[in-house]
């Protein structure tokens, strides 16, 4: 019996009234409830319907009603039905049981003379555990970068309905221009290979009910050379001309980033042509034994990628302090410092004079202002304050002393006359009058 020989009416007001998983994955061999969730008293109302599995085969699996369920006899592995909420248990999942299933139900309501009828579909996927994953790569052989492409091929024992996702270095690959990924992501292209895709390679494996990741490939790249240049740590290098010492051997390094590593070959330039002088990585050179301005050229060479590279310096020979030298290149930072450093010390004793005069700027007003009030006593201020008498230091000094500390106009007067009355009779009175 089919399916589609029931025909029933459909009603958006009772799309809430029965619920339904639409997705469950169960393991092969495990049993399987797929719950029907009913939202009304079963017992008050009026019902029938049916299960029935539509993809990939369309079979009617039971019929049913408030009472009791009909099976379909002609199934060898028929659900059992679960009343009154409609429920469907497999006691034995296999490879049969996996597909899409269709609830059909007719609800008679009390009070509601027409049946309200509901729909429900659900996947039932069974799923074998996966095993252990296995990379293997084709070819074997060495890669060289932008000649050569390789395919990787994540394979199972053991396992259905998998997916599988690959990572290099921990982090995941994507689709690119030169990574394409078979329908299950089993397999991964990569074409051509290039320096970039060098690193540790995984596939992981998974299904619906478990996960399991591959040990580690390694893919190997042949490529390069990149970043050519001649290094020494022996004088100073400017644009590509090595200024050394003339009285001492200078060693030259060429580096360049490849794999396998170049082969290096060292060559003098001459009015007539080249001459090579060695083949290595390191060059040894006696400046004492060349002209001035000598040019040489190194050369790299992989013979795995077949490509090659090659840069070209000048040699100056000159009589130089290592020591001085370096402070040459340093010379423009430390000129910087010590320039701000003089500014910033001269800026402070400029401010402190500043200070300390007008410290003493309030003392010159305060004698002013005396002199414009008291002219006698002004001039007489005047004479002691600037005029030694001989033979009486002692005296003359102390009275500046008890100067300096006076605070007021007239104190200053007071004790000027006071110190003029106790003076003795010298010849210095002559002047004063």
């Amino acid at each position: 019996m089919l399916c589609y020989n029931f025909t029933c009416s459909t009603d958006s007001k009772c799309i809430e009234c029965v619920s339904l998983q639409p997705t469950q994955h169960g393991k092969m061999g495990d049993p399987m409830l797929l719950k029907v969730e009913t939202h009304f008293d079963v017992h008050n109302v009026t019902f029938q319907g049916f299960w029935c599995k539509i993809k990939p085969n369309n079979t009617l699996l039971v019929t049913f009603n408030n009472i009791n369920a009909i099976p379909n006899l002609r199934l060898k592995n028929s659900p059992a039905l679960n009343l009154p909420d409609v429920s469907i248990y497999f006691e034995h999942l296999d490879e049969d049981t996996q597909g899409e299933y269709e609830l059909q139900i007719n609800i008679i309501f009390p009070g509601i003379p027409s049946p309200v009828a509901v729909t429900k579909r659900v996947t039932v996927t069974v799923s074998v555990p996966v095993s252990m994953p296995v990379i293997t790569k084709t070819p074997e052989s060495e890669l060289v970068e932008d000649r050569d492409n390789v395919t990787l091929t994540c394979s199972i024992e053991h396992g259905t309905n998998v997916q599988f996702k690959w990572l290099k270095n921990n982090m995941v690959v994507g689709p690119s221009e030169r990574h394409t990924f078979s329908q299950d992501h089993g397999t991964l292209v990569i074409n051509p290979v290039k320096k970039e895709d060098i690193g540790q390679y995984n596939c992981e494996a998974q299904n619906h009910i478990s996960s399991k990741l591959s040990k580690q490939a390694e893919l190997i790249v042949f490529y390069g050379p990149y970043n050519l240049a001649v290094n020494s740590d022996q004088g100073l290098k400017t644009e590509g001309v090595f200024m050394v010492n003339l009285e001492e051997l200078v060693f030259f390094e060429c580096i360049a980033d490849s794999n396998p590593p170049n082969i290096c070959v060292w060559i003098s330039k001459t009015k007539n042509g080249t001459e090579v002088l060695m083949t290595g990585p390191r060059f040894e050179v006696k400046p004492y034994e060349l002209p001035q301005g000598k040019e040489f050229l190194c050369r790299a060479f992989n013979n795995m990628t077949k490509k090659q590279d090659e840069t070209k310096f000048t040699l100056v020979m000159a009589s130089l302090d290592r020591e001085k030298a370096k402070y040459s290149q340093e010379g423009s930072v430390l000129s910087s410092l010590a320039f701000i450093t003089i500014s910033s010390v001269l800026i402070i004793v400029c401010m402190m004079f500043v200070l300390l005069r007008k410290s003493c700027h309030p003392r010159r007003k305060q004698r002013g202002l005396h002199r414009s009030g008291h002219e006698d006593a002004t001039e007489d201020f005047g004479i002691y304050e600037f005029v030694s008498v001989p033979g009486k230091m002692e005296s003359t000094q102390a009275s500046c002393r008890s100067l300096t500390r006076l605070d007021s106009v007239k104190d200053l007067h007071t004790t000027i006359y006071d110190v003029i009355k106790h003076v003795p009779e010298t010849p210095t009175l002559s002047l004063l009058k």
